[in-house]
């Protein structure tokens, strides 16, 4: 018998992925901690809009496409990045999301684009909104990664490690066994998150430049993706690295030199902007001539 099947002070995990049956409609732990994350992210996105300005009923007409893009963006990249063949013989199965596969860059690069076309629509600033939803994603995602830590759909490496977890519902299909136990990747993430939370939160009112809050929500996730990948047991593509790790790198190398062009075009602007109010006569009546 292998050492990794022998009993072990590990975390055990005897968790139905189906939280209830109502009929043949399933609901999921999963589906349930992406809602919950997405209210909680409400929860904290709404003042901070406000605090910028947006109000609550413009905040709610920008929310919900959003959302749906970054939903779509976020299973369709999944798809792709994953057996994508299997996917094309099973197209109904890329609807699935209940059972777990969200691929979160294909959430921003989706979201994002429907952000900017939402945000000219509404006369909204742009970078303003990117900063509301770097607030809220980290937690909402934080809860989203609840529902992967009882899925097991997100694992890592098998180990001997006292926190490592082993799935023993007979009706989790997501591990490869039950008797195995395996790195918490989801746990790792889900304490990742909370702490990039804490630190936009602490952050949140000090960031002067708009739009600085998600370039720093941004690289730091990136960052975040690239070292914890590195324990999920998932394919290595390309110089020993995973596909998540490789586009956490390109993202890195693109949003740094983004952001610092942004914010010199924004200081330039705010420079500006000041010289013309400051300016003689600027703002002076003229006088009236008396023939």
């Amino acid at each position: 018998m292998h050492l990794l099947d022998l009993p072990l002070a590990v975390i055990p995990i005897d968790i139905n992925p189906v939280l209830i049956h109502f009929g043949a409609i399933a609901v999921h732990w999963y589906g349930l901690m992406y809602v919950v994350g997405i209210v909680s992210g409400l929860a904290v996105a709404l003042p901070f809009a406000a605090s910028r300005d947006i109000d609550r009923e413009t905040a709610y007409r920008l929310f919900w496409p959003i959302l749906v893009a970054a939903l779509i963006g976020g299973r369709l990249y999944y798809v792709v990045q994953s057996n994508f063949g299997w996917y094309l013989r099973h197209p109904t199965q890329m609807f699935a999301t209940w059972d777990g596969g969200m691929a979160f860059y294909g959430a921003i690069f989706l979201g994002g684009l429907a952000a900017l076309a939402v945000c000219r629509r509404q006369g909204v600033s742009f970078p303003l909104v990117l900063d509301v939803a770097a607030l809220m994603a980290p937690l909402a995602q934080a809860f989203g990664r609840v529902g992967n830590l009882i899925n097991g759909d997100i694992i890592g490496y098998p180990s001997t490690l006292p926190w490592a977890t082993r799935y023993t519902n007979a009706a989790n299909t997501f591990v490869p066994s039950h008797v195995v136990a395996y790195q918490p990747a989801a746990g790792y993430e889900l304490l990742f998150c909370l702490a990039l939370f804490a630190v936009l939160w602490t952050l949140r009112r000090r960031l002067q430049v708009p739009g600085t809050l998600f370039a720093l929500w941004l690289i730091l996730y990136s960052v975040g993706q690239f070292v914890l990948f590195f324990e999920r047991a998932n394919v290595v593509v390309l110089w020993g690295l995973k596909q998540a790790q490789l586009t956490a790198l390109a993202v890195i190398v693109l949003a740094i030199p983004l952001y610092l062009i942004w914010r010199y075009l924004y200081s330039s602007r705010s420079e500006r902007a000041g010289d013309a109010e400051s300016a003689p006569g600027h703002g002076d009546v003229a006088p009236m001539v008396v023939g």
